[in-house]
Protein backbone atom coordinates (compact mmCIF):
# COMPACT_ATOMS: atom_id res chain seq x y z
CA UNK A 1 0.00 0.00 0.00
CA UNK A 2 1.49 3.23 -0.88
CA UNK A 3 2.63 5.69 1.41
CA UNK A 4 2.81 9.73 1.23
CA UNK A 5 5.58 10.90 -0.86
CA UNK A 6 6.79 13.29 1.97
CA UNK A 7 6.24 14.98 5.21
CA UNK A 8 4.23 17.84 4.32
CA UNK A 9 2.37 15.92 1.54
CA UNK A 10 -2.16 16.02 2.13
CA UNK A 11 -3.33 12.40 3.40
CA UNK A 12 -5.75 13.34 0.60
CA UNK A 13 -3.61 12.02 -1.92
CA UNK A 14 -4.41 8.68 -0.25
CA UNK A 15 -7.56 6.92 -1.29
CA UNK A 16 -9.82 6.16 1.49
CA UNK A 17 -9.81 2.40 0.70
CA UNK A 18 -6.04 2.85 1.93
CA UNK A 19 -7.27 4.43 5.13
CA UNK A 20 -9.90 2.56 5.83
CA UNK A 21 -7.13 -0.15 6.21
CA UNK A 22 -4.48 1.80 7.43
CA UNK A 23 -7.06 1.75 10.50
CA UNK A 24 -7.52 -2.14 10.44
CA UNK A 25 -4.30 -3.61 9.29
CA UNK A 26 -2.20 -5.52 12.80
CA UNK A 27 0.87 -6.40 10.78
CA UNK A 28 2.68 -4.60 8.45
CA UNK A 29 5.80 -5.02 6.11
CA UNK A 30 7.84 -2.21 6.10
CA UNK A 31 11.27 -0.54 4.92
CA UNK A 32 12.06 1.47 8.02
CA UNK A 33 10.19 1.22 10.93
CA UNK A 34 10.67 4.89 12.24
CA UNK A 35 8.96 6.44 8.76
CA UNK A 36 6.61 4.03 9.13
CA UNK A 37 5.24 4.76 12.49
CA UNK A 38 5.32 8.57 11.26
CA UNK A 39 2.88 7.86 8.12
CA UNK A 40 1.02 5.67 10.44
CA UNK A 41 0.27 8.72 12.50
CA UNK A 42 -0.39 10.99 10.05
CA UNK A 43 -2.72 8.90 8.22
CA UNK A 44 -5.05 8.36 11.01
CA UNK A 45 -4.04 5.31 13.56
CA UNK A 46 -4.09 6.49 17.37
CA UNK A 47 -3.90 3.48 18.74
CA UNK A 48 -0.63 1.87 20.47
CA UNK A 49 2.08 0.99 18.15
CA UNK A 50 2.26 -2.15 21.02
CA UNK A 51 -0.52 -3.20 19.37
CA UNK A 52 0.86 -3.79 15.94
CA UNK A 53 3.44 -5.46 14.28
CA UNK A 54 5.91 -3.95 12.41
CA UNK A 55 8.49 -6.20 10.33
CA UNK A 56 11.53 -4.68 8.47
CA UNK A 57 11.80 -5.66 4.95
CA UNK A 58 14.58 -3.91 3.01
CA UNK A 59 17.14 -4.59 0.83
CA UNK A 60 19.41 -6.71 2.99
CA UNK A 61 16.54 -9.24 4.47
CA UNK A 62 17.29 -12.59 3.34
CA UNK A 63 14.95 -14.66 1.16
CA UNK A 64 15.08 -17.28 4.62
CA UNK A 65 13.60 -14.41 6.61
CA UNK A 66 11.07 -13.35 4.17
CA UNK A 67 9.61 -16.83 4.44
CA UNK A 68 9.73 -16.92 8.11
CA UNK A 69 7.82 -12.99 8.44
CA UNK A 70 5.25 -14.98 5.86
CA UNK A 71 3.86 -17.21 8.67
CA UNK A 72 2.33 -14.11 10.17
CA UNK A 73 0.25 -13.89 7.67
CA UNK A 74 -0.88 -17.56 6.39
CA UNK A 75 -3.42 -17.93 8.46
CA UNK A 76 -5.34 -15.41 7.45
CA UNK A 77 -4.21 -12.50 8.32
CA UNK A 78 -4.78 -9.18 6.65
CA UNK A 79 -0.49 -7.69 6.23
CA UNK A 80 0.32 -4.28 4.71
CA UNK A 81 3.58 -3.79 2.33
CA UNK A 82 5.11 0.24 3.26
CA UNK A 83 7.82 1.68 1.44
CA UNK A 84 9.46 4.85 3.10
CA UNK A 85 7.93 7.39 0.42
CA UNK A 86 5.04 6.35 -2.80
CA UNK A 87 4.20 2.79 -3.45
CA UNK A 88 6.42 -0.17 -2.47
CA UNK A 89 7.79 -2.73 -4.48
CA UNK A 90 8.72 -0.26 -7.18
CA UNK A 91 11.99 0.98 -7.19
CA UNK A 92 11.70 -0.33 -3.92
CA UNK A 93 12.37 -3.11 -1.40
CA UNK A 94 9.14 -5.61 -1.25
CA UNK A 95 8.77 -7.52 -4.55
CA UNK A 96 10.38 -10.72 -3.73
CA UNK A 97 8.51 -10.76 -0.28
CA UNK A 98 5.34 -10.55 -3.16
CA UNK A 99 7.12 -13.64 -4.91
CA UNK A 100 6.95 -15.83 -2.03
CA UNK A 101 3.61 -14.64 -1.10
CA UNK A 102 2.39 -15.55 -4.47
CA UNK A 103 4.03 -18.73 -4.65
CA UNK A 104 2.61 -19.38 -1.24
CA UNK A 105 -1.08 -19.22 -2.33
CA UNK A 106 -1.24 -15.68 -0.10
CA UNK A 107 -3.83 -13.52 -2.19
CA UNK A 108 -1.72 -10.12 -3.18
CA UNK A 109 -4.33 -6.73 -3.52
CA UNK A 110 -2.15 -3.97 -4.79
CA UNK A 111 -3.85 -0.85 -3.77
CA UNK A 112 -3.95 2.69 -5.44
CA UNK A 113 -2.12 5.12 -3.93
CA UNK A 114 1.08 7.99 -5.04
CA UNK A 115 3.41 6.85 -6.85
CA UNK A 116 6.40 9.46 -8.18
CA UNK A 117 7.33 7.26 -10.88
CA UNK A 118 3.58 6.96 -12.62
CA UNK A 119 2.91 10.33 -11.56
CA UNK A 120 6.01 11.58 -13.55
CA UNK A 121 5.04 9.39 -16.42
CA UNK A 122 1.51 10.37 -16.28
CA UNK A 123 2.53 14.45 -16.61
CA UNK A 124 5.58 14.16 -18.73
CA UNK A 125 3.83 14.27 -22.11
CA UNK A 126 6.24 12.23 -23.52
CA UNK A 127 5.45 8.57 -25.10
CA UNK A 128 2.53 7.29 -22.29
CA UNK A 129 2.06 4.19 -24.28
CA UNK A 130 5.68 3.14 -25.03
CA UNK A 131 8.25 3.62 -22.23
CA UNK A 132 10.69 2.24 -20.00
CA UNK A 133 11.65 2.63 -15.89
CA UNK A 134 15.32 1.80 -15.10
CA UNK A 135 15.28 2.59 -11.55
CA UNK A 136 18.80 4.10 -10.44
CA UNK A 137 21.53 5.24 -12.60
CA UNK A 138 25.22 3.90 -12.20
CA UNK A 139 26.69 5.64 -9.84
CA UNK A 140 30.07 6.14 -11.32
CA UNK A 141 29.84 9.05 -13.70
CA UNK A 142 31.94 7.25 -16.75
CA UNK A 143 29.17 4.63 -16.16
CA UNK A 144 26.33 7.28 -15.82
CA UNK A 145 27.31 8.70 -18.95
CA UNK A 146 27.59 6.10 -21.03
CA UNK A 147 24.27 4.65 -19.72
CA UNK A 148 22.13 8.32 -20.84
CA UNK A 149 23.68 7.88 -23.96
CA UNK A 150 22.57 4.75 -24.06
CA UNK A 151 18.91 5.75 -23.16
CA UNK A 152 18.86 8.49 -25.30
CA UNK A 153 19.86 6.62 -28.57
CA UNK A 154 17.33 3.42 -27.35
CA UNK A 155 14.63 6.62 -27.33
CA UNK A 156 15.21 8.09 -30.98
CA UNK A 157 15.13 4.24 -32.36
CA UNK A 158 12.20 2.79 -30.42
CA UNK A 159 10.10 6.02 -29.70
CA UNK A 160 10.23 4.79 -25.97
CA UNK A 161 10.45 7.66 -23.16
CA UNK A 162 12.98 6.17 -21.13
CA UNK A 163 12.39 7.33 -17.36
CA UNK A 164 15.06 6.51 -14.37
CA UNK A 165 15.70 8.16 -10.98
CA UNK A 166 18.64 9.17 -8.62
CA UNK A 167 19.39 9.49 -4.74
CA UNK A 168 18.85 12.91 -4.45
CA UNK A 169 21.80 14.39 -3.17
CA UNK A 170 23.74 13.04 -6.60
CA UNK A 171 20.93 14.99 -8.37
CA UNK A 172 22.79 17.92 -9.62
CA UNK A 173 25.73 15.15 -10.70
CA UNK A 174 23.05 13.59 -12.99
CA UNK A 175 21.47 16.74 -14.28
CA UNK A 176 24.90 18.32 -15.43
CA UNK A 177 25.55 14.26 -16.78
CA UNK A 178 22.81 15.54 -19.11
CA UNK A 179 23.14 18.56 -20.06
CA UNK A 180 26.65 17.57 -21.01
CA UNK A 181 25.75 14.48 -23.08
CA UNK A 182 22.22 14.35 -24.32
CA UNK A 183 21.57 16.02 -27.91
CA UNK A 184 20.41 19.99 -26.75
CA UNK A 185 16.93 18.67 -28.87
CA UNK A 186 16.01 15.69 -26.82
CA UNK A 187 13.41 16.62 -24.41
CA UNK A 188 13.91 16.35 -20.93
CA UNK A 189 11.05 15.97 -18.46
CA UNK A 190 11.92 16.48 -14.46
CA UNK A 191 9.02 15.28 -11.89
CA UNK A 192 9.84 17.10 -8.65
CA UNK A 193 8.46 16.65 -4.83
CA UNK A 194 5.27 15.40 -6.46
CA UNK A 195 2.05 15.88 -4.36
CA UNK A 196 3.96 18.24 -2.10
CA UNK A 197 2.83 22.43 -1.89
CA UNK A 198 6.01 22.98 -3.83
CA UNK A 199 6.63 20.43 -6.02
CA UNK A 200 6.54 20.47 -10.37
CA UNK A 201 6.91 18.94 -13.24
CA UNK A 202 8.10 19.96 -16.86
CA UNK A 203 9.33 18.91 -19.78
CA UNK A 204 11.33 20.64 -22.45
CA UNK A 205 14.58 20.20 -24.66
CA UNK A 206 17.83 19.93 -22.61
CA UNK A 207 18.98 23.18 -24.87
CA UNK A 208 16.19 25.13 -22.84
CA UNK A 209 16.92 23.51 -19.64
CA UNK A 210 20.69 24.67 -19.36
CA UNK A 211 19.38 28.59 -20.15
CA UNK A 212 17.69 28.05 -16.63
CA UNK A 213 18.87 25.52 -15.03
CA UNK A 214 16.33 24.15 -11.78
CA UNK A 215 18.01 23.61 -7.87
CA UNK A 216 17.06 20.21 -7.55
CA UNK A 217 19.96 18.84 -5.29
CA UNK A 218 18.47 16.28 -2.11
CA UNK A 219 14.94 17.02 -3.51
CA UNK A 220 13.10 13.51 -4.60
CA UNK A 221 13.02 13.45 -8.62
CA UNK A 222 11.82 11.63 -11.05
CA UNK A 223 13.76 12.13 -14.80
CA UNK A 224 12.67 11.13 -18.48
CA UNK A 225 13.78 11.54 -22.09
CA UNK A 226 12.38 10.74 -25.14
CA UNK A 227 15.09 11.89 -28.67
CA UNK A 228 12.84 12.59 -31.78
CA UNK A 229 14.25 12.76 -35.49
Amino acid sequence: MPTLLGDEARTDSLCGWETGLLLELKVYFTENEKSARRFLRKAGFTGSFDDITLQRVDKDTRIEEQLQLLTLVRNGTDAGVLSEAGAPAIADPGASLLALAHDMGIPVVPIPGPSAIMLSIMGSGLNGQQFTFHGYLPIDKIARTRKLRELEQISFQTGYAQFFIETPYRNTALLEDCFQVLNPATRLCIGVNLTLQDGWIRTIPVSRWKQNKPAINKLPAVFGILKSS
